[in-house]
């Protein structure tokens, strides 16, 4: 199996922390030169730092804020402008908070469309080119198993990782004549700092602990336990290698199996 990186260079999106850090190290485990891209610049030069002293590779980061367009076009801008061509895109940043659809002012679902789809689209357009030429790219969307089955009290992120689940499928489409995959991972319940504060949440509006909550959720787990980071990292790398060159257009549950539906 070709699981070969070597050559290649990642730009990998929220990469400091979680599911994106993970992914960075495995893409870089594999060969690949990596560029983070967060809003932290101590963070990002510390994983720099970490991910240049474990692999042979020279790696590199930029700052943006995923919540300002203009930052993530200003920081892709410069990146191609320095000469940098990427493979790979890991197009991966911190879901909305929780709640109710009907009870979501019209800016959260304004400003998560712009933090997600927007500065995707913004990326996606930087990257292309240099892939199309290389005639070899890969997409890769960290989204959530609410594509498949919407999560309860998770209105504004239900409805836009759907939009973002689209977009997908309609650039792999667009994209595979020229040797681009396109697809979505879609984590379940995993050990980040998003899950924890997901619990909180969820345990201070039911009068509950946190404890409980996670809980009930692990009965929903026919695995029994929470994924790990570095179980996701994997998942993304393997889709950005020649051995997934005939994947596209997917999404693919890392859940432990909790989804019902195929």
């Amino acid at each position: 199996m070709n699981l070969n990186l070597q050559g290649k260079r990642a730009l990998v999106c929220g990469s400091t922390q979680g599911i994106g850090r993970a992914a960075a190290v495995e893409l870089a485990l594999l060969g690949a030169e990596v560029t983070l891209l967060a809003r932290n610049p101590e963070r990002l030069a510390a994983t720099r730092d970490q991910l240049d002293a474990s692999h042979g590779q020279k790696h590199h980061w930029a700052a943006a804020d995923f919540a300002n367009v203009s930052s993530v076009s200003e920081a892709g801008r410069t990146l191609i402008e320095s000469g940098r061509q990427f493979h790979i895109l890991i197009n991966n940043t911190g879901g909305p908070p929780g709640g109710t659809a009907i009870d979501a002012a019209p800016e959260a679902y304004l400003a998560a469309f712009n933090a997600h789809l927007l500065c995707n689209q913004i990326l996606a357009q930087a990257v292309v080119p240099a892939m199309k030429q290389a005639k070899y790219g890969r997409i890769v969307n960290v989204l959530s198993t609410s594509v498949k089955a919407p999560i309860p009290n998770l209105g504004v992120s239900n409805t836009i990782r759907g939009a973002v689940a689209s977009w997908a499928k309609t650039l792999a489409g667009e994209l595979g004549p020229y040797g681009i995959t396109v697809n979505n991972v879609l984590p379940g319940y995993t050990s980040t700092d998003r899950l924890g504060a997901l619990a909180t949440g969820r345990a201070q509006k039911a009068g509950t602990s946190k404890e409980q909550v996670e809980k009930e959720w692990l009965a929903t787990i026919p695995a029994g336990r929470f994924g790990t980071p570095e179980e996701l990292g994997a998942a993304i790398a393997f889709l950005c290698t020649p051995a997934a060159a005939y994947i596209n257009g997917i999404n693919l549950p890392v859940d432990g199996g909790r989804l019902q539906s195929l």
